[in-house]
């Protein structure tokens, strides 16, 4: 694959990612006008969100399945087609029901794109542009919380709740035209020996103690954040006097700032060693962690922003590393299958993390949040154990992957 042409890939998968996660995160500004049209209550708007990454978990496992039995390009432009005409018929809807399951079909197809972009990376770029290749297509996420939180309460605000979604489904339409065009066939996996039966794959998959390791690996590394990042807002406005407008900014800087982190982040994995690169920003992730669960009220609003900034940039900065890192330890044989379990392993522990953090937070007598710094202390413990299990796992190629930590000189891989 030339540069140019492989360039061109990065750019639609990331092109895909944007769609799927802006779709997710457009519900988070929307709950007040939900609430009223669809007259709701604040727990029913809830299930509406987690509906969604309930769904991409559920999927996750389904998708074990089927992901190594099709052709990479065929089955991406399938579930993104699927994924573009459940947004539409998200907005559509015109009552709660009707919403609900569209959501829930969003998620099903939505949330294995994650998972088959991740893998196609991994089938085409080669270990040591591996990084790099993860920095643009995880810069998506940036670029989502940008645009989505701004862009969905403009949007709402002066036309309707369904435009968002009509955004989405229009973006959609447009990256369906350029995949067609810029994905390449990929069957290579279709071609190996023995193959096996549905469950005999993914016990195949499952069995490899490898596999294990980096599942765990994947899902401690989620949960360092997730124990936070649920319930920051409701920290910043409660506690420490943040209105919803300031929230909306300060969102827009930290995405602002993880565009060209995460672009550099990418880089400096592939310069100097994925392992040496995730290894760091897990030694100084307590500083953003300690940081935002501490901010005392009437904090300046740049002292936030900047908190803001070093929280998106060290907790999802260290993502880059540790996805180029999991893409590795998979056999090239069952990466398909070896994606899709990790997906689901991380929706898992998204979810472990949201509720492990809720039990450690209260509310006292003024409604102030209590114990939030506690989440900070166990992400941080999470991290560093995260640390210990990666001394196990290996690269498919069956290097250990202390052996390209600390290199020597930049680039030394």
């Amino acid at each position: 694959m030339t540069p140019i042409r492989e360039r061109w890939l990065m750019l639609t998968l990331a092109g895909i990612q944007f769609t799927h996660i802006l779709d997710f995160m457009v519900m988070m500004p929307l709950g007040p006008q939900f609430t009223k049209v669809f007259l709701i209550s604040d727990a029913q708007f809830g299930a509406l969100v987690s509906a969604y990454t309930f769904a991409a978990g559920v999927s996750g496992l389904l998708a074990a399945t089927y992901l190594d039995r099709f052709d990479r390009k065929r089955l991406l432009l399938v579930l993104y087609c699927a994924f573009t005409v459940a947004t539409m018929a998200c907005a559509l809807s015109e009552t709660y029901a009707q919403f609900m399951g569209a959501r829930i079909a969003a998620g099903l197809f939505g949330g294995v794109l994650s998972a088959l972009s991740q893998t196609i990376i991994a089938d085409v770029i080669p270990f040591e542009r591996r990084g790099r290749a993860m920095g643009i297509v995880m810069s998506s996420f940036s670029v989502s919380t940008v645009a989505g939180v701004p862009i969905g309460l403009y949007l709402a605000a002066n036309l309707s709740w369904h435009a968002p979604f009509w955004l989405v489904v229009g973006q959609s339409l447009c990256v369906i035209a350029v995949a067609c065009v810029t994905v390449p066939k990929i069957d290579a996996h279709l071609h190996q020996p023995e193959r096996s039966s549905v469950l005999g794959g993914i016990w195949e998959t499952v069995k490899e103690t490898n596999h294990l390791w980096a599942f765990l690996f994947t899902g401690l590394s989620v949960m360092t954040g997730f124990m936070v990042i649920p319930y920051i807002t409701i920290y910043m406005e409660a506690n420490v006097g943040v209105s919803s407008n300031d929230i909306v900014l300060l969102y827009l800087v930290g995405g602002l700032a993880t565009l060209v982190s995460a672009r550099v982040i990418g880089v400096l994995t592939d310069k100097r060693g994925k392992v040496w690169i995730y290894q760091r920003l897990n030694w100084v992730v307590w500083l953003p962690l300690f940081a935002i669960t501490l901010l005392p009220n009437g904090s300046p609003l740049w002292l936030i922003a900047v908190v803001y900034v070093l929280f998106f940039v060290i907790v999802s900065g260290r993502m880059i590393p540790g996805s180029a890192i999991m893409v590795s330890a998979a056999n090239p044989k069952r990466r398909g299958t070896f994606m899709a379990l990790s997906g689901a392993s991380q929706s898992l522990a998204m979810a472990l993390g949201a509720v492990t953090g809720g039990l450690l937070i209260s509310r006292d007598a003024n409604g102030l949040v209590v114990g939030y710094w506690l989440t900070a202390a166990a992400g941080f413990a999470l991290a560093l154990l995260s640390l210990a299990v990666l001394k196990q796992v290996s690269v498919h190629a069956n290097t250990p992957l202390s052996t390209v930590v600390s290199p020597p000189f930049p680039g030394a891989e």
